[in-house]
């Protein structure tokens, strides 16, 4: 990989796209034989001699479902959520305009577990709200050039209502790519039938994810070449939006086949453009051909809001040079969409013994929330143009029951009913709850305490709400927006807990819009006591039917000091529910320390499941938690003298109740 890449891409906007060294590194410690990956594949053969130590050759044309080893691993189950749109948090921030598409890198092409893996220091992205798409981004010419996300990513996207597209990438010839793969790949059958359009199709959808992103940059085609891969464009077309699934194409490959980056919608992209639900509009984009390509979407009866303005802040994050007025002027209509690339910035750019969690989520909520980090009130003097002020946050809390632990999918430790059951760091993003979709919006006449998700302390899995500080006058913090039917039978549960200070609680629901960007919702409050222990409350909605249009908190001060305040959970049901236990837990493979577990569907409403090892002294240890109905574990050792390892799995459901556990041991 180019070294001097970053440099090029900020200066010139003159290089490829292209998955960074990250992507592309060698893999790490040969891994135990039964640890399961995200997958990857070329599109037909194979490069010549053989696959470096960790890396897995294979094709693409020749899987099948029935064959994959590791589809229950990585096959995604959480459904793509609906969304809607709340009233704006502040006057710029616009709803039906510019949208946000993210490319990320969340591992290396071979070598990413399917299931999360032992460390806290991992993108979790949570800033969902803002996004439409998702580009799970990878690839190298040595490794495979076809991605399918892993699971925990597509899990945790769809709960906030974003699709995700896997990704086929054909490198440009200097960085590998061979003219034979993108021959591979839309090459055709006795019938003229367009074989691995289908088989792309086939793998979004058994592995349940939403698309695919080609980006095709291999250089030394023709027109014959333009030709198949247009025809191949609007064959996957046709075949993905029979199955719900949409398809991107990156301003790469032209008409004549030749690779020519054009930084618009022109006629020389434009039958490609035709032929995808949107485009990635390559970074040599200037005001005049964005505005320009905007006008050409327009005659073409599309909406120019599905072009994505390629904007690279893999090397600069929120210093990137940006002609933000070029895409979403704050004085106009905006006049494309934005895509962003490599957004992980806001982890990787961290030194690697300062990526704790709580340094990444304030490196991320300065990217998508702005300097000001409330987006009701954003820093008019930041040069960074945040998407909160821009484009208008959606959420997905729609139904009832509905309940969240702000779990964000990564953590230092593991807790249930706020004890530590694992001291062990780990990351599943699958794990991760839907997440407030406005952070953070605090009202007060007073100063601004400040509000994060914390990490040393939870009740259940890695994180909670933590709110401090001085709190001179009544403070109102938004957590959620909501479309919530309210009964006579609605309650709402808080688990909450005071660190420091004296302070008291309401909860705040409002049953309809603020009157406008930025304003307080129009809430009731209600009381709730004030602890400093967890303790979980249950607040019965009196005299309130109709909609909930949001939920809030309320804290006033009652002795003088800051105050520490932290929020473990929320609730909203009408009656509570238990899943039922998982039938038929079996480990499926075994070698050494090294499980494969597996078993079927628990009955009604389960939101995840959870593994524990029962310790000879009769205490659990949290093993990990997956959405899938399989699990792998490894290392394991016998402790305290066992003869055999016993397990527990326990259905959870929507409220985090849990069902009583199924067992299996494993004799050593």
């Amino acid at each position: 990989m180019n070294p001097t890449r970053r440099t090029v891409l900020i200066a010139a906007a003159t290089t490829p796209l292209l998955p960074s060294a990250t992507a592309a590194a060698a893999p790490g410690p040969k891994a135990a034989e039964l640890q399961p990956y995200a997958s990857y594949w070329y599109p037909d053969s194979l490069p010549a001699g053989s696959p470096g130590a960790g890396i897995t050759w294979r094709s693409l044309k020749s899987w099948r479902p029935a064959d994959d080893p590791d589809l229950a691993f990585n096959a995604a189950t959480v459904p793509l959520a609906p969304r809607f749109t709340p009233a704006p948090v502040n006057p710029t921030a616009r709803a039906g305009q510019a949208r946000i598409q993210s490319l990320v890198s969340f591992g290396p092409t071979a070598g990413n577990p399917s299931q999360g893996s032992a460390t806290a220091d991992y993108y979790a992205l949570t800033h969902w709200a803002y996004i439409d798409e998702l580009v799970f981004w990878g690839g190298s010419s040595g490794e495979g050039l076809v991605l399918a996300p892993n699971a925990p990513v597509v899990d945790a996207a769809h709960r906030h209502g974003v699709p995700v597209l896997g990704n086929v990438f054909l490198p440009p010839v200097a960085y590998g790519g061979q003219l034979r793969w993108t021959r591979d790949l839309v090459q055709k059958d006795a019938s003229g039938r367009y074989p691995l359009a289908g088989r792309l199709v086939a793998v979004a959808q058994a592995y349940g994810f939403d698309g695919w992103f080609v980006n095709a940059e291999t250089s030394g085609g023709n027109a014959a070449l333009g030709a198949d891969m247009l025809g191949f464009m609007r064959e996957l077309k046709a075949l993905a939006k029979a199955e719900g699934q949409r398809v991107t194409w990156y301003d790469s490959m032209t008409v004549n086949g030749s690779v020519s980056w054009q930084g618009a919608l022109d006629s020389q992209n434009e039958a490609f453009f035709q032929a995808a639900d949107d485009m990635f509009v390559d970074f040599r984009w200037t005001a005049a051909k964005l505005t320009s390509s905007g006008e050409r979407a327009g005659r073409l009866g599309r909406s120019r809001y599905e072009l994505w303005a390629g904007v690279d802040v893999e090397a600069g994050g929120w210093n990137s040079p940006v002609n933000w007025d070029a895409i979403v002027p704050r004085d106009k209509a905006h006049v494309v969409s934005v895509g962003f690339y490599r957004p992980e910035w806001t982890r990787n750019h961290l030194p690697a013994d300062g990526r704790a969690p709580g340094a990444f989520h304030a490196c991320d909520d300065r990217f998508w929330t702005g300097r000001s980090l409330d987006p009701s009130r954003p820093d008019a003097t930041d040069g960074w143009r945040a998407p909160a002020v821009s484009v208008a946050d959606r959420s997905t809390v729609t139904s009832v029951p509905f309940a969240s632990v702000f779990n964000t999918g990564h953590g230092l430790r593991w807790y249930e009913d706020g004890e530590v059951t694992s001291d062990a760091p780990w990351n599943h993003l699958g794990l991760q709850d839907r997440l407030p979709s406005r952070r953070w919006v605090v009202h007060t006449e007073g100063r601004r305490p400040a509000v994060n998700f914390d990490f040393s302390d939870a009740w259940c899995g890695g994180s909670s709400v933590l709110v401090e500080g001085e709190l001179d006058e009544p403070t109102v913090v938004d957590v959620y927006a909501t479309r919530l039917p309210v009964t006579v039978d609605t309650v709402v549960e808080l688990t909450h807990r005071t660190d420091a200070g004296g302070v008291n609680v309401e909860l705040a629901v409002a049953m309809a819009e603020a009157t406008g960007p930025g304003a307080t919702p129009p809430y009731t409050y209600l009381p709730v006591n004030s602890v400093n222990s967890w303790q979980t409350v249950t607040v019965p909605l009196t005299g309130l039917t109709g909609t909930a249009h949001a939920i809030g908190i309320r804290l006033t001060a009652t002795e003088g000091g800051p105050v520490r305040w932290r929020l473990g959970g929320l609730a909203v049901r009408e009656a509570p529910h238990t899943p039922a236990a998982p039938p038929g837990l079996r480990i499926s493979a075994a070698s050494g320390g090294d499980l494969r577990f597996s078993w079927n569907p628990a009955a009604g409403g389960v939101r995840h499941y959870t593994l524990h090892r029962l310790l000879p002294d009769g205490t659990r240890r949290f093993l990990g938690g997956t959405c899938q109905r399989a699990f792998f574990t490894g290392g394991l050792r016998p402790e305290q003298g066992e003869r055999a390892a016993r397990f527990e799995l326990r259905a959870v459901g929507e409220l985090y109740t849990t069902s009583a556990p199924a067992t299996v041991t494993h004799a050593w």
